[in-house]
């Protein structure tokens, strides 16, 4: 795909020999770790953005004409590059776009079939847009809701004969500590055997976790494109038995291939459409597939992106660790950490910061039950890492963070 200059920064030099070149529009001294809230864009996804809105912009699945039928490939092709990167085969398993994992999720849960579970399950740690609409899904189903606690490790702590017909909403990473749902194969089979489903939040496991979910059995994986380096998006990835179980009731063109004054029939064929009402984000989709081919090629400071994050993360706990008068939650290095300071503000510290262009957030991560009604904790600041940090950003934080903390006690 040719590659619009259109629009575009001119590339700097990598600031640090850690730094993709992909990342040169970052401007000297800017620091951002947020990556956990959305990533920054490596410079082949903004350009194939606007390469689509500069020299094809067409509807999808619509057209005749060859904008359109280039739109229609492309989006064609980042559907199947998705499934690939979870291991999966379209013969079971349909690619459906949406708006964030939020919408994805409810989409799901608000049109599950009545009478045929019996619980829904979740866990304490879950990020509102799991938590929310697992409290709506019961009360609409008519049937309880199990709230679980999960282990150091990220493990779901469950006893069996409670997933009995049960709809099951977990992440697979945490947005506030970054545990892994490290007992998931084990979670989809005890939930299969009993006539269950498992629907996964891996909005932060995607960017760097995706291991976790390669040939996943579960039954939907619903995650968000901007939180793994493409444009805003949401991605649910779900069995095609899920899709044309649900009784749908958000409708709209692109899913039915006819109407009649009271009726209408669905595409057939194309489970994935099922969660497609009206027109898709044609660009945000087509950059999704650019992220994905640029995920399967960067090696930031000569490493693997794992290898990268990894040695990243546990670089930035063990600086924060070290800071008198600091609380890491985290007892294992991740590409998320949060931490408090009990006689602090953390609002307060990421406004300091942030006059050092050091952009941490701060607050409850759309986690508040967990924080604030089970662990009794003030608001946090939180660090998150992508492909774009480097052992410099990371020195810098913590070196600030370092100041801060001893200048305010």
């Amino acid at each position: 795909m040719k590659r619009s200059t259109l629009f575009r920064r001119p590339a700097a030099e990598p600031l640090d020999t850690g730094r993709s070149a992909d990342f040169g529009y970052l401007q000297p001294g800017e620091i951002y770790l947020d990556a956990a809230c959305q990533s920054l864009r490596p410079q082949p996804v903004i350009d194939a953005l606007t390469d689509y809105y500069t020299t094809y912009n067409a509807c999808g699945g619509r057209v005749k004409y060859a904008w359109g039928l280039k739109v229609d490939a492309a989006v064609a092709d980042t559907r199947q590059a998705v499934l690939g990167l979870l291991g999966l085969s379209s013969k079971s398993h349909a690619v459906s776009f949406t708006l964030n994992t939020t919408y994805g999720l409810n989409l799901l849960l608000q049109q599950l079939p009545l009478g045929r579970f019996d619980r829904v399950v979740t866990s304490h740690i879950e990020h509102n847009s799991v938590f929310l609409p697992t409290i709506t899904a019961a009360r609409r189903l008519g049937v309880e809701r199990l709230v679980l606690g999960r282990a150091a490790d990220g493990a779901l702590l469950y006893e069996p004969a409670r997933l009995e017909k049960a709809v099951v909403v977990v992440n697979a990473t945490s947005n506030v500590d970054g545990r892994q749902l490290t007992n998931l194969a084990e979670l989809v089979r005890d939930t299969h055997a009993r006539g269950g489903i498992v629907i996964v939040d891996a909005a932060q496991a995607m960017g760097h976790s995706r291991a976790l979910l390669q040939k996943t059995e579960a039954d939907a994986v619903c995650f968000s494109g901007h939180k793994m380096y493409a444009a805003s998006l949401g991605v649910v990835v779900a069995r095609h038995e899920l899709l044309t179980s649900l009784e749908l009731g958000f409708v709209g063109g692109g899913m039915v291939q006819d109407v009649r004054e009271n009726d209408f029939d669905l595409v057939q064929g194309d489970p994935g459409a099922l969660l497609e009402p009206g027109l898709q984000a044609w660009g945000e989709i087509i950059a999704l597939g650019r992220a994905i081919e640029w995920l399967g090629g960067i090696r930031p400071g000569g490493l693997a992106p794992a290898e990268h994050i990894s040695g990243l993360s546990t670089r930035l706990h063990a600086g924060l660790a070290e800071i008198p008068g600091l609380t890491v939650l985290a007892t294992e290095p991740s590409p998320v950490i949060s931490v408090y300071a009990p006689a602090q503000d953390s609002h307060r510290l990421a406004v300091f910061l942030s006059h050092s262009k050091i952009m941490a957030r701060s607050g409850y991560f759309c986690a508040h039950h967990y924080l604030k009604e089970q662990l009794g904790l003030p608001p946090l600041l939180r660090f998150s890492l992508g492909l774009h940090s480097t052992e410099s950003d990371i020195d810098s934080a913590t070196q600030a963070v370092a100041r801060l903390m001893k200048g305010l006690s």
